[in-house]
């Protein structure tokens, strides 16, 4: 094992180009078609047995070790985001409106390369290895448990899953781990907002459900300081709001999307009563009626602590013990939660940010880039807590 680290070294250009190969063709949740084929082929190349089409766009990849052990899950997701990129790059994005401002392009790439490396240690390996490349972590339902639900989980039996996400936050070099609950659940909502529309100008004539919107958004947010112990962390947020289309007439109805972000699935449960009590109440004050559309999302992704103590001494040995750092919640969700609800594992964060570089744009952001000297990192995370965990 000890010359894996020059091994990986050897093929962080192909990593790299693998990475910006992906950038350049981002694909949305269930559309990962060209990405598929080419996780596929380079698979098969290895001579890994390979299955494709599970959950629409998926690959798993099966690596069969010298001698008979548990089976481990590593898991990369492959979708973009429905963004127009503004950086300028020479890999820019070329599908007009789609770009990987998530890092999942580099994921991909990690995973890729990583089964390469392990490929050429098969005869040290006692075991299995599951290469999972995920479609649609972006939007809920995601693509993870579909893939479990399609029996990525069995033949062979899957014993421990581990993970990792590139994390613009922490800089490039730095792990970020903890055990317990790593991110929230991400739950998703609908209000339609129904008045009565009429000319802007005489609106007593009208039922407004503008007006009636603006106090719901208001009034939400008396969920989180009114009506959850405040040592219990809760986010409502309303991302959209649609009403009307011209500027003098009081439209009929208005739409208000939103999301909801908890650490625990009971408070989770009470969540959509509060929210349809809270508008309905509201829009009845007005004369207006509020319809609301609730769905429950990713759980919690909760690491578990053995996993985690074992992925933390990975880390110090990749990239040193002062540059492992405990991380606190995250209220962002992800869908590896429903494999480490099946089997014990660990999710951690793989520092990529460079201020100098000016690679520090918040994921999600048009301007996402992140620092690529993170990509080999992450190879070597793979590797090692492959390798490790299946002696």
């Amino acid at each position: 094992m000890d010359n894996i680290k020059s091994e990986i070294a050897s093929l962080k250009d192909e990593v790299i180009n693998l990475r910006r190969d992906f950038h350049m063709h981002p694909e949305l949740g269930f559309k990962e078609v060209r990405t598929a084929q080419i996780v596929e082929n380079y698979l098969k190349a290895l001579g890994l047995d390979v299955k494709t089409g599970v959950a629409k766009t998926g690959v798993v990849g099966l690596l069969k070790g010298k001698e008979k052990g548990k089976t481990i899950l590593l898991r990369a997701d492959m979708d973009a985001l429905p963004i127009e990129e503004m950086n300028d790059i020479p890999y820019k994005s070329i599908n007009k409106g789609v770009m990987h401002a998530c890092g999942h392009d580099g994921h991909t790439a990690m995973l890729l390369v990583a089964a390469k490396v392990l490929s050429h240690h098969r005869d040290e390996i006692k075991g299995n290895i599951k290469f999972v490349f995920q479609p649609s972590e972006e939007k809920d339902p995601g693509g993870a448990i579909k893939m479990i639900e399609e029996g990525v989980m069995d033949n062979p039996s899957v014993d421990k899953a581990y993970g990792l996400h590139l994390g613009n936050m922490i800089p490039v070099g730095i792990i970020g781990i903890k055990p317990g609950i790593f991110t929230a659940e991400a739950d998703e909502f609908s209000l339609k907002i129904t008045g009565k529309g009429g000319h802007g100008a005489y609106p007593h004539l009208s039922i407004d459900p503008v007006v009636i919107s603006s106090h719901i958004v208001l009034a939400l947010q008396t969920i989180a300081s009114r009506e959850i112990d405040p040592i219990n962390p809760i986010v409502v947020t309303i991302g959209k709001i649609h009403s009307g289309d011209v500027f003098n007439v009081i439209p009929e109805s208005a739409e208000l999307l939103g999301t909801v972000r908890t650490l625990s699935k009971d408070i989770a449960k009470t969540i959509p009563e509060k929210i349809e009590r809270i508008s309905k109440n509201i829009a009845k004050a007005f004369r207006g009626n509020a319809e609301l559309d609730y769905q429950f999302g990713y759980p919690p992704l909760i690491n578990d602590s053995d996993e985690t103590k074992f992925v933390k001494s990975i880390a110090e040995r990749v990239v040193g013990k002062e540059k492992v750092i405990d991380v606190p919640t995250s209220m962002g969700g992800e869908d590896m939660a429903y494999f480490l609800e099946k089997v014990p594992g660990a999710f951690y964060w793989l520092g990529s940010q460079n201020k100098a570089k000016g690679l520090d744009k918040p994921h999600h952001s048009a301007y996402f880039n992140f620092d690529e000297d993170a990509l080999p990192i992450g190879v070597e995370m793979h590797t090692r807590i492959a390798l490790n965990a299946l002696k």
